[in-house]
C-alpha cells in the first residue's frame, strides 16, 4: 500500500495546528493549483469552517487542470488531547476514485523557540491504494504520489502561514 509521510514544524501550540488543520477553508485556498473546492454532499456535509468528527465532506478538484474527481472524506477520529500534550484526526474516503485512501494528521509539542514561544510538528500519513491493478500502481508512481505530496506541502505552507499571522 503506498504511504506518504511529511512533517512540518508549525510556530504554534499542538491546540492551534490541529484548529487551523481542520478549517476547510485551508484546503481551498492550498489547493489552488488543483482547483480543490469542498461541494455540496448532502446532510452531515460541510463545505467551509472548521469540520468535526462524524463530519463528510465531497472534494473535488482538477488533477492537471484537467482531469475532474470527486473524492468524499469522513473524519473517522478527532482526539484533541492525548497524553504527552499530542492531538490527532483522521479522515478517510467514503467514495471516490481510490480504491481505499486514509489520512492521519498527528500533531506533536516541541520544545519553545528561542524567544519562547509555542512550536509543534504535524505529521501527515497517507496510505491509499488505487483501483485497476498494475495500471493503478504505474497511476501512483507517475500521477498519484506527486500529486499528493504536493498537495500536502501546499497545505502545510498555508496552515503556517495562518498560524504565524494568527
Amino acid at each position: 500500500m503506498p504511504t506518504i509521510e511529511v512533517s512540518t514544524d508549525l510556530p504554534a501550540d499542538v491546540a492551534t495546528a490541529l484548529a487551523v488543520s481542520l478549517d476547510l477553508d485551508v484546503e481551498r485556498v492550498a489547493g489552488r493549483r488543483h482547483r480543490v473546492r469542498a461541494v455540496p454532499a448532502g446532510g452531515g456535509s460541510r463545505t467551509t469552517g472548521r469540520i468535526a468528527a462524524g463530519e463528510r465532506v465531497r472534494w473535488a478538484l482538477r488533477l492537471y487542470g484537467v482531469v475532474p474527481l470527486r473524492h468524499t472524506t469522513e473524519i473517522l477520529e478527532l482526539q484533541p488531547e492525548l497524553s504527552g500534550g499530542r492531538a490527532r484526526f483522521v479522515d478517510a474516503m467514503v467514495s471516490g476514485a481510490f480504491a481505499s485512501f486514509h489520512h492521519e494528521h498527528l500533531f506533536d509539542p516541541l520544545p519553545p523557540g528561542p524567544d519562547g514561544s509555542p512550536r509543534s510538528r504535524s505529521t501527515d500519513r497517507m496510505t491509499w491504494v488505487s483501483p485497476l491493478g498494475p495500471l493503478g500502481r504505474v497511476a501512483d508512481v507517475l500521477f498519484v504520489r506527486p500529486t499528493l505530496a504536493g498537495l500536502l506541502r501546499d497545505r502545510n505552507a498555508e496552515i503556517g502561514r495562518r498560524v504565524r499571522t494568527g
